[in-house]
């Protein structure tokens, strides 16, 4: 099931619409804060971007992943759990896409979060890693405490809720979120839908071509 949080779905399509968005720039999802400061004397007002927050997360090898371990990195980040018997497998099967796409390059990562970590432990993480064929530090299946998970995928404007009537007892997010190098929101995308899919490998290398800006602290 698709979902993104009540009242964010508005907000994305107001950001995306106002963004000064050009074949070559792609635009900046969320909410914005005008901020404004004396540079050499003079008063200056900066746009302000929302970011994706601190995070501590172990993956499947059993390295602790923090947002530190993105810096430098364009990533797409998505939500499941191993057991999912609807969307997760067509979305990684449609994600191995991207994967073999930037697999061999060194700024372009992959972070999976389970929203079930009783279940989805690092063997786990690690098994069903390699049945999908995933190797190297390309793309990351973390586990971390599930109340910190359900809140940070609002950070990714998309929402987790539990739902003892759904298949797999919860409702998550269909969505790969684009994150660039100052760990802003660049684009949501439909993972199951493969030309959503292909826009989005598109979309990161228009992200690769943008220039660097100074990595938000």
């Amino acid at each position: 099931m698709k979902l993104l949080i009540p009242g964010l779905a508005a907000l994305l399509l107001w950001s995306a619409c106002s963004s000064n968005k050009s074949e070559n720039k792609l635009p900046v999802y969320g909410n914005r804060e005008a901020v404004t400061k004396t540079v050499n004397g003079k008063t200056v007002t900066d746009t302000v971007y929302q970011t994706i927050p601190p995070f501590s997360y172990v993956n499947q090898y059993g390295k602790t992943i923090t947002d530190k371990s993105l810096d430098g990195s364009i990533y797409v980040a998505d939500f499941f759990f191993t057991t999912c018997p609807s969307i997760c497998p067509i979305m990684h099967r449609n994600m191995l896409n991207v994967y073999n796409e930037f697999k061999n390059g060194s700024n372009v990562k992959i972070v999976s979060y389970t929203i079930d970590p009783s279940h989805d432990s690092v063997a786990v993480l690690k098994s069903y890693a390699d049945k999908l064929g995933i190797k190297g530090d390309n793309w990351w299946l973390l586990q971390g405490k599930k109340e910190e998970t359900y809140k940070l995928a609002g950070s990714y404007l998309v929402a987790v809720q539990e739902d003892k009537a759904a298949p797999g007892g919860a409702v998550h997010s269909g969505y790969f979120v684009l994150v660039d190098k100052q760990k802003r929101i660049r684009g949501t995308y439909n993972g199951t839908d493969e030309k959503e899919v292909s826009k989005l490998v598109t979309d990161i290398k228009t992200l690769q071509a943008e220039p660097d800006e100074a990595i938000a602290q």
